[in-house]
């Protein structure tokens, strides 16, 4: 089982891009997509794909939350450690979108093809032995937060498990990366929802021992999640190795060392930016630990709640990046910048009134999460918080997206240090010091987007991201 991986980690009027299709058709014609409807018509597939994955989240995260807090705690330090560990893994792949968008945009089928060939290899390299890591050091990456001795074990056992399907979650996402950068988002949507139904279904199974499988509680969560990867990424490579997806496999000799090197030059800002991240969140962890258990499951469920919400703005993040990087591929910055503010526009306002809803059905949805009343408390606290920033949060995300469609990698990377760890661990560690209740601990995530939201969108107006692949 997979929680949102933070409270939250991405052309030219009438270049060329997909219609949608799923299946590759040479014969077919590609549509032009207008300025307008090109942010909604790559973003909804997207939106309704981050759902679908928020929704299991919040079945999964119940279905957990039968076993109790310390449960609920363990898996949310798995995640977290999880998505540390995807960091680099992470990083190049925002050199694949960075890149396959700029070919696609250009024209160059070829190389969007190579580029995509040759991120799946080194992927696959790097997944290895990240997930060797997680297997053999869970205990030790469990041991980094201020857990109780059950539930760090329960964390530890949730790490391996997770870790050891690490190169099937590998070629799962930058794949689907590669798609997304080509303008087709549908088809990510479809191998997503694949997931989502065998995670929800082995879930249900391995955690409480039904449909004739064992009981394996937490466990059962971590595996069920990752055959649910591995049964996806196995369909993603049976489609993409015959031909019928929008991009194809390329030809052998893709992984040049120029092909290398770009990937690695514009991704190692974003591995950065994501160690930074998730590393920021370990440290924010990791003070509210020192509060109890109710608090951290707290943090745990609340942000499953609201990422009904905040993936809306990955959503949107995706149609930024894709927008951005086959606009100036086809050489077109103004209209760069245009998809870039109106992806903005459309998150801050869908951001807004999800976010608005779930703050008034707080209490409600909370006690259906949970039956513990202190976690219940402190998740309302957290969902006002953090849902009283979702239109920070959508100018971070939308923003952020556009930029590493630009190869602009550096910047996000700075937005981050001076925001989550610059401002939110920060004022979360003087809080704690001070003696302040844990409430106060959350509110510094206040300050954190107000740093990231103004940054990003001084860099963005600023247009000087607009030759970041030049040199």
């Amino acid at each position: 089982m997979t929680i949102a991986p933070v409270e939250a980690g991405r052309v030219h009027a009438g270049a060329e891009i997909p219609a949608g299709s799923a299946i590759r058709d040479d014969a077919a014609p590609i549509r032009a997509l207008r300025p307008g409807a090109g942010v909604w018509t790559l973003a909804w597939p997207a939106i309704v794909a981050n759902l679908l994955h928020a929704t299991v989240g919040l079945i999964n995260i119940k279905l957990v939350g039968g076993l109790g807090a310390p449960a609920v705690a363990a898996v949310t330090t798995g995640n977290r450690v999880f998505f540390v560990l995807q960091a680099v893994l992470m990083g190049i792949t925002a050199g694949t979108t960075a890149l396959v968008a700029r070919a696609w945009g250009a024209g160059d089928e070829n190389e969007a093809e190579s580029v995509t060939r040759a991120s799946t290899f080194v992927c696959i390299v790097i997944a290895a032995l990240l997930g060797g890591a997680g297997v053999f050091f869970a205990g030790e990456l469990a041991g980094l937060f201020h857990l109780d001795a059950k539930t760090q074990a329960l964390a530890a056992s949730f790490i391996r498990w997770t870790s050891l399907f690490n190169v099937a979650f590998a070629v799962f996402f930058v794949v689907g990366t590669a798609l997304r950068a080509v303008g087709d988002t549908r088809t990510p949507l479809w191998l997503g929802a694949f997931a989502n139904v065998v995670n929800v279904v082995l879930v249900y199974g391995l955690v409480y021992g039904r449909l004739g499988l064992p009981a394996l509680g937490v466990a059962g969560a971590a595996i069920a999640s990752g055959l649910a990867f591995t049964a996806s990424a196995g369909l993603t490579l049976l489609l993409w190795l015959r031909g019928h997806l929008v991009i194809g496999v390329g030809v052998p000799g893709a992984l040049t060392r120029t092909r290398v090197r770009a990937l690695l030059r514009i991704g190692w800002p974003a591995a950065l930016e994501q160690v930074a991240w998730q590393g920021g969140f370990i440290v924010f962890l990791w003070i509210v630990s020192f509060y109890g258990t109710a608090p951290y499951a707290a943090y745990g469920i609340g942000v499953t709640i609201l990422a009904i919400s905040f993936v809306v703005g990955f959503g949107f993040q995706i149609a930024a990046a894709t927008l951005v990087g086959q606009r100036l591929g086809a050489g077109d910055p103004e209209g760069a910048a245009a998809s870039g503010w109106r992806a903005m526009r459309l998150a801050v306002v869908a951001m807004v009134v999800l976010g608005g809803a779930i703050i008034a059905g707080a209490w409600p949805i909370a006690r259906l999460m949970i039956e513990d009343p202190e976690v219940v408390r402190l998740t309302v606290v957290f969902i006002y918080i953090l849902g009283a920033m979702q239109p920070l949060m959508a100018i971070e995300f939308t923003l952020a997206g556009a930029l590493r469609g630009a190869g602009d990698t550096r910047y996000p990377f700075f937005a981050v240090l001076a925001g989550l760890l610059g401002m939110r661990c920060t004022l979360a560690a003087i809080a704690a010091w001070a003696g302040l209740p844990v409430e106060w601990i959350f509110a510094a995530l206040i300050g954190d987007y107000m740093v990231k939201a103004s940054m990003l969108a001084m860099r963005f107006r600023s247009g000087r991201w607009q030759g970041a692949l030049g040199g």
